[in-house]
C-alpha cells in the first residue's frame, strides 16, 4: 500500500528556548506539543496518535501520554537518535494511511546545554552490555574525534578542503541572523571557521553544531482534516530510513545511510534530487552535510566540496537553499537530536513562513534528512520529501 500523500503536516512548532534549567524535560516536551497543536487550529482531544523517542522521560510514549492525558488508538517510540523524528514522520504517514489514527504528534525535549554537555568532546558513555565496549572503552572516544576522522578521510580519498567544509558554516550564519531564536546569530566567514580552535582535526569549533535546551513538535492528520484547518497543504509525499551498520568493523568512512534511505524517499515520492527546491540537512558536523548531500544524490561523490562552496547553500544565493533557520550549527540542537527542526523548518518554506530574507520563492517541494547515532556504529538515517499542494 502506498502511503504517498495518504498524510499532511498541519501542525509544526519550535521551542523558542535555548536554555530552560528551570524547566523539566516533560514540561517542554508538553509546551512543544501544545505550539504544534495551537498551530494547527487543533487540541490535545483531537491526537489520536503519539510518537516520541529515546529523549522522552520514563516509559517512552507510555508516560508522555499519560503526562498530557491523551487517548490513543496508536503510540510508536522507535528510537534511532537524531533521526528518530523524521522516521516518526514516515511512520505517522503509513499509521494515517492504514486507517489506524487520523490526527499524530511527533514530540522532541531535551536540555544538554542546562547540564553543560560539552560539543561532541566528552568520551562516549557506552553500555556495558554493548558489543563495541571493550574495543572502545579503552581509547575513550568522542564524538568529536569520530567525525574528525570521518572528514579527515573524505579530505584524502576526494581532496575536500577544510575551506569547503567551512562554508557549511558560513550558510548557515548567513540564515541565522535573520532567526531571533537562534543560539548563535553572527555570520561568519570562512577565515573566521578556520581562525576557531581545533576541536578534532580536521574540525574547528565552528565546524560543530551548537548545544541547546529546547525542543519542537509536528502535528500530522488525514487530508481531510487538513483541508478543514485552512492551513496551507503540506503532504508527506516520500519516506525513507535506514539502519547502516558498521558491517563487523568493515566501515565505509565516506558514506552514510542517506545512500539508502534517500533513494527509497525519492522513488516513493516519484521526484528526484534536482527537482528539490530546499533541503533541510542534519548537520552535526559540517562534514555531515557534504556526505549527506552527496549520498542523497545532489552531487557525484567526492563532489561535495566543490558543490557547497561559495555561497552555493546560501537561500537567494547558491542553487540549493539548505537549513534558513540556521540548523544544527547555528540555531537550535536540542538533546543532540535535530531532526525534527529539519522537518519544521521544511514545513515553514513550504508554508511560505520562512523569514522573508531567507524565503524561497514558491517553494513547493522540500526535503529533510539527517542520521541518528553515530556514523560506523549503529548509525541510522531518515529521509522526508514534503510537497505544497
Amino acid at each position: 500500500m502506498s502511503t504517498k500523500g495518504s498524510a499532511c503536516v498541519v501542525g509544526a512548532w519550535e521551542h523558542p528556548t535555548r536554555l530552560a534549567p528551570e524547566k523539566s524535560v516533560a514540561q517542554l516536551h508538553a509546551e512543544c506539543a501544545m505550539g504544534a497543536l495551537a498551530d494547527a487550529g487543533l487540541s490535545l482531544s483531537d491526537v489520536d496518535a503519539y510518537f516520541c523517542a529515546g529523549d522522552v522521560p520514563g516509559s517512552g510514549p507510555l508516560w508522555m501520554a499519560d503526562y498530557l492525558n491523551l487517548r490513543l488508538r496508536y503510540m510508536d517510540g522507535t528510537e534511532a537518535g537524531g533521526c528518530s523524528y523524521l522516521a516518526h514522520v514516515g511512520h505517522a504517514a503509513a499509521a494515517i494511511a492504514a486507517g489506524r489514527c487520523d490526527v499524530a504528534l511527533i514530540t522532541l525535549a531535551g536540555k544538554p546545554r542546562s547540564r553543560g554537555q560539552a560539543t561532541g568532546t566528552k568520551p562516549r558513555a557506552l553500555g556495558p552490555e554493548r558489543p563495541e565496549t571493550p574495543w572502545d572503552l579503552p581509547y575513550d572516544a568522542t564524538i568529536a574525534a569520530v567525525y574528525g576522522m570521518y572528514a579527515m578521510r573524505h579530505m584524502h580519498e576526494f581532496g575536500t578542503t577544510a575551506e569547503q567544509m567551512a562554508w557549511v558554516k558560513v550558510a548557515a550564519s548567513q540564515h541565522a541572523q535573520h532567526n531571533p531564536n537562534a543560539m548563535l546569530r553572527k555570520a561568519v566567514t570562512v577565515d573566521e571557521v578556520l581562525a576557531s580552535p581545533v576541536i578534532a582535526d580536521p574540525l574547528h569549533r565552528l565546524d560543530c553544531c551548537v548545544i541547546t535546551d529546547g525542543g519542537g513538535a509536528l502535528v500530522l492528520a488525514r487530508p481531510e482534516i487538513a483541508r478543514s484547518l485552512k492551513r496551507p497543504l503540506v503532504r508527506v509525499i516520500g519516506a525513507g530510513e535506514t539502519i547502516n551498520t558498521n558491517g563487523g568493523g568493515d566501515v565505509d568512512m565516506v558514506r552514510s545511510g542517506a545512500r539508502y534511505s534517500g533513494p527509497a524517499a525519492f522513488a516513493q515520492a516519484g521526484v528526484t534530487p534536482a527537482d528539490i527546491q530546499y533541503a533541510s540537512i542534519y548537520d552535526n558536523f559540517t562534514i555531515m552535510v557534504i556526505m549527506q548531500l552527496e549520498d542523497l544524490g545532489f552531487c557525484e561523490k567526492g563532489k561535495g566540496g566543490a558543490f557547497v562552496a561559495d555561497g552555493n547553500l546560501i537561500s537567494g544565493v547558491g542553487r540549493l537553499p539548505f537549513n534558513t533557520d540556521g540548523g544544527g550549527l547555528c540555531n537550535n540542537h536540542p538533546e543532540n537530536r535535530g531532526g525534527i527542526t529539519k522537518a519544521i523548518e521544511a514545513v515553514r518554506q513550504l508554508r511560505g513562513e520562512a523569514h522573508p530574507a531567507v524565503q524561497v520563492k514558491d517553494c513547493g517541494l522540500a526535503l529533510a534528512a539527517g542520521p541518528g547515532l553515530v556514523v560506523g556504529s549503529a548509525h541510522a538515517h531518515a529521509t522526508v520529501i514534503f510537497e505544497r499542494e
